[in-house]
């Protein structure tokens, strides 16, 4: 008689050593949003349980994700004042620059700063770059991405993230760091950013939906897979140290052929409205919360993904350390 083959479902210790995704809070990114101001911790109506902080309050936010095992923070800021240049984005005392050094000076080597270099939270019209009649002058967007990724660098970042979508963004700010002195600080491109229905939550935190039209002229058309690889191939060949997929859970295909063709790290963004809508519906009761967290989690590490940048990375680094995901 032929013996059964035992499956490795009926031991949880086998199973916990032979998964074959792993999971470090060490590649997980929590997102913050750092407003002008000062005694600020806003929460935020769309994204239940986040909440913007001015540069006062800020190190509170992330000493609360250190102590879960956090350490790596992608700062959006969330400026009190905004005009057609979008000049907040590259201010000296900028909401975000002022966040950067609050952070460093606070905790030093042991907290790893990204900042969000993009012009939508800062113009007054909500668009991504420099307008030139009604449309968005991608040359002339590119020497104000450069002055913000310069800016952010002096203030202590060290990581810059240009999310704008802007042909030959990432070459042109490699440029201006290496010119500036700040050779080291490093690129994560927002390479395969879609024009997705996912970002409306964040655009009501940091106030940067568009006055008029969309973003779809230089954001991507989510029909679109191959144009992805064109993307991140591009990106890689200006410079970039990261390459990133946005947003995450509907873009698992995007993630996957990411890995294939990359030589550097991925990233991938599980964006506001993925946690908005876990969050609705594990408020109606009809799903638990904490297991789809989980989930949705190892799906994103399963399909090629090196690191995550989530509104949930404290809870993840929770169940990382429990051993539930590890």
């Amino acid at each position: 008689m032929t013996q059964r083959p035992r499956r490795l479902r009926s031991n949880a210790h086998i199973r916990a050593l032979a998964r074959q995704t792993r999971l470090s809070a060490s590649a997980l990114v929590y997102p913050l949003f750092v407003r002008d101001g000062g005694g600020v911790r806003e929460p935020i109506p769309s994204m239940e349980g986040q909440r913007r902080y001015s540069a006062d309050t800020l190190c509170e936010a992330a000493e609360r994700a250190m102590e879960r095992g956090v350490n790596k923070f992608l700062l959006f800021g969330v400026p009190d004042y905004k005009d057609e240049a979008g000049s907040g984005a590259y201010a000296k005392d900028g909401a975000v620059q002022r966040g950067v050094r609050a952070l460093k000076a606070r905790f030093g080597g042991d907290i790893y700063v990204i900042t969000d270099v993009c012009m939508c939270e800062y113009t007054s019209h909500g668009h991504c770059g420099i307008l030139r009649a009604g449309a968005v002058d991608n040359d002339a967007t590119l020497e104000c991405l450069a002055r913000a990724a310069v800016s952010q660098a002096e203030a202590g970042a060290d990581m810059v993230a240009p999310s704008d979508m802007m042909d030959g963004r990432v070459g042109f700010i490699r440029r201006a760091l290496d010119s500036a002195g700040f050779a080291d600080t490093l690129i994560m491109a927002y390479s395969a950013k879609y024009a997705s229905a996912f970002y409306g939550p964040f655009r009501e935190a940091a106030g940067s939906a568009p006055a008029f039209g969309d973003r779809k002229s230089y954001q991507m058309d989510w029909h679109n897979r191959k144009e992805a690889a064109k993307e991140i191939l591009l990106d890689i060949a200006e410079g970039a140290d990261i390459v990133m997929v946005k947003p995450a859970i509907s873009y698992l295909d995007v993630i996957s052929d990411a890995a294939r063709i990359s030589n550097v790290p991925v990233a991938a963004y599980s964006v506001s409205g993925e946690y908005a809508m876990i969050k609705a519906a594990a408020g109606q009761g009809l799903i638990d919360e904490h297991k789809i967290i989980c989930e949705t989690a190892v799906s994103i590490f399963r399909a090629g993904a090196e690191i995550l940048i989530s509104y949930y990375a404290p809870e993840i680094a929770g169940a990382i350390a429990s051993g539930e995901i590890g």
